[in-house]
């Protein structure tokens, strides 16, 4: 056994079992596991909706039982998604044109939404005899968009078997980059990836989704095809690659005029699944329904509403270890055999099929021929085999730009995301804070001394509060020792945690050296309560072990986030009121940074919490949704929170209890003027001050 090993014992008795001549009692502090506290908490979420989700399939035995259930994903996905939209003009343009062998494409400029524009390229063929069947193909998350070698290839195919294809840039691809460089034509940010959800996440606090923009884009690019004469609007199917077929699967469930389907290594993978990995399999801001999981709904449920109808399920065998977590596959065959017992019920199970490639993720030959035989056969009634691809080449990125610039923004003008967002009306209406940030009401659980030994010139104790099922938050409590008068307790919260400042010639002791009690502690994924890795894929694994991502999936589990940490610090506050060497000393909070906004909200919700000095905050979270590039953890957002209330708001309701805001910050980092800072905070009890102060004096100035 290793020193590692014993310092990681629990302290609840469930102690490691040592070999037989070793089993006298651990001496030392049997600390708990606590990097394992926020990833446990998360299992127990994913596992009660897993279960939630079963007993409703399970319940699907009779094509009735399946029809409501059908109605009730397309209503719960809207829900979920931030509501239906009104169809206006699509404006559609015919922008020019080209030949090849075979087919033609047309380059085509529509509105989905008033002045938001999207490219598309129509693929024609020049054979066959009009009304054709027709394919809407949705992207991957390619940087370029409609442009990507394999994507031409698949539609040029389709095309020259006797396919009307469109293709459409998503947003933040191809040539809608909404972030772009100087050229123009590339984004600015990381990857497609942030172009979907920088903008995604603004979105959420105004009760809108990037999920709704993109399946928008998709309904309006289905009725631009679906109108065309030469298109058989009772023959169209739809497919695409990645995040592609992801977007097909919620087309699928969406709208009802789709005949057929494939979609190719789509993300599959549901998030309240069995033997479920946190923060689970969060992706894309469209990818990641929000508040699903207490509702029992998940990823697979998109594709009930299509049954019966032809739906082939791709997917590449290697993803399990290649591109997404462990469970992919495991959970994505789970589901699919739930779906195709759906099938049979309704008599049609050879209608949804589960086809495989050995290769990486990606649309590769073998997969489009699995394309082109699976529509052959339900859009054209042609059981013979393609054998081999039509020949294709792809276009330069050029070649296909229906804007000049490739940029419809630049060209064309109109909108983006991030100002649709920004200029969104929004009506407050008073919510209960708790249910808001899903904190649950609780009894008010007593504080555990570990150990204490002393220190220098004060006491140290080692302390841990239950917060909530399987998660502890532990503590340094720093005791003031001698005459030294009494004062309030200063409950400490950093981002760096608590092991940040805690030694002898440090600011906690100091602070504890004037006679104030300082407890140090660690909310959920900060300091020692950073969640342990998953197993799995190194690269999914370390690019998921990160804030944004557990926030991401504790708002798809129910739980933001911000609540947990919330609730972390109303039980801190609780345990130190019972701590017998505190007596009835007043407890006050000092935060810094992003630990500001839990601080906030605890002190709302709970009354004797005396005072706040919050240092470097948030000014707002409107200032976010106003900030085309905002620098701000994802872990403290919480969906409609707009809608009502923010910041300033939730500190009027402190009073009159004395708030100090000093150095407070916008929404881009930037340290504000005091003025204007003034200006969004009312009331006597706020005290203003642009200097950020994090020092013996600036946390020694409590008014008790």
């Amino acid at each position: 056994m290793t020193r590692r090993h014993l310092l990681a014992l629990p302290a609840a008795g469930a102690f490691l079992r040592l070999p037989a001549f070793a089993q006298k009692s651990f001496p030392g502090v049997a600390y708990r596991d606590y990097p394992r506290c926020l990833p446990d908490y998360l299992r127990d979420l994913a596992e009660q909706a897993y279960r939630r989700r079963n007993r409703e399939i399970a319940r699907l035995k009779t094509p009735e039982a399946i029809r409501t259930r059908q109605q009730w994903v397309r209503e719960t996905l809207w829900k979920l998604a931030g509501g239906e939209l009104e169809r206006t003009p699509l404006e559609a343009q015919k922008l020019g044109s080209f030949e090849r062998a075979g087919y033609r494409v047309e380059k085509i400029l529509y509105q989905s939404r008033p002045q938001f524009h999207i490219p598309a390229n129509l693929y024609i063929p020049t054979s066959g005899t009009a009304p054709y069947p027709a394919v809407l193909f949705q992207m991957g998350h390619s940087n370029n968009g409609k442009a990507y070698a394999s994507y031409q290839r698949c539609c040029q195919g389709l095309a020259r078997l006797g396919y009307v294809v469109l293709a459409f840039d998503p947003m933040g691809q191809g040539e809608r980059i909404y972030y772009p460089d100087a050229s123009g034509a590339h984004t600015r940010l990381p990857s497609s990836d942030d172009e979907h959800t920088v903008p995604g996440k603004q979105m959420l606090l105004v009760g809108d989704t990037c999920a709704r923009m993109q399946l928008w884009d998709a309904i309006r690019s289905l009725d631009y095809l679906a109108s065309l004469p030469m298109v058989d609007a009772k023959r169209i199917g739809s497919t695409g690659q990645s995040g592609g077929a992801t977007q097909t699967m919620a087309l699928m469930a969406a709208d009802d005029r789709l005949a057929a389907a494939v979609e190719c290594s789509g993300n599959t993978e549901n998030v309240a699944c069995a033997n479920f990995i946190p923060p689970g399999s969060t992706d894309d801001a469209e990818q990641d329904f929000v508040g699903s999981g207490p509702v029992g709904f998940d990823r697979w449920d998109t594709m009930y509403p299509f049954a019966p109808k032809p739906l082939l399920v791709s997917v590449s065998d290697k993803d399990f270890f290649g591109t997404y977590s462990p469970e992919y596959i495991t959970s994505g065959w789970e589901e699919f055999q739930k779906l195709q017992r759906v099938y049979e019920v309704l008599g049609h199970g050879d209608r949804v099929k589960w086809v495989d490639t050995p290769l990486p993720h990606g649309l590769e030959y073998d997969t489009r021929l699995a394309v082109y035989n699976w529509f052959n056969r339900w859009l054209k009634g042609q059981e013979q085999r393609v054998e081999e691809e039509p020949p294709t080449m792809p276009e330069p990125d050029k070649t296909l730009w229906v804007a000049e610039s490739g940029n419809v923004v630049r060209t064309f003008g109109g909108t983006t995301p991030f100002a649709m967002n920004k200029s969104r009306a929004v009506e407050k209406t008073p919510a209960d804070l708790r249910v808001l940030l899903g904190v649950p009401v609780t009894s008010e659980p007593p504080m555990t001394t570990l150990r204490r030994v002393p220190s220098r010139t004060v006491d140290v104790e080692a302390v841990e509060v239950a917060s909530a099922p399987k998660v502890w938050v532990p503590g340094w409590l720093f005791l003031p020792r001698g005459q030294v008068q009494a004062k309030a307790v200063v409950v400490i919260l950093e981002a760096s945690g608590r092991n940040y400042n805690w030694h002898e010639e440090g600011l906690y002791q100091a602070l504890a050296e004037r006679g104030y009690a300082v407890c140090a502690a660690d909310l959920r994924g900060v300091g020692d309560l950073a969640p342990e890795f998953g197993r799995g894929n190194p690269a999914q694994m370390r690019s998921h072990e990160n804030e944004e991502n557990y926030a991401w999936g504790s708002l798809i589990l129910g739980r933001p986030l911000l609540g947990q940490r919330v609730a972390d610090i109303l039980a801190v506050a609780a345990g130190l009121r019972r701590h017998p060497a505190l007596g009835s000393r007043p407890v006050v909070v000092a935060a810094r940074g992003k630990m500001t906004v839990p601080a906030i909200f605890a002190a709302a919700l709970d009354k004797n919490i005396a005072e706040l000095y919050l240092e470097r905050g948030l000014v707002s979270f409107r200032s976010i949704v106003d900030t085309e590039i905002y620098d701000h953890s994802f872990a403290n957002f919480v969906p409609d929170l707009l809608r009502h209330t923010d910041l300033p708001d939730v500190v009027a309701t402190v009073a009159p209890r004395r708030v100090r805001l000093a150095g407070t910050v916008d929404a881009g980092d930037n340290r504000m003027d005091a003025g204007a800072v003034r200006g969004v905070y009312a009331g006597e009890h706020v005290s203003v001050s642009e200097k950020a102060g994090w020092d013996l004096e600036a946390l020694s100035s409590w008014n008790l």
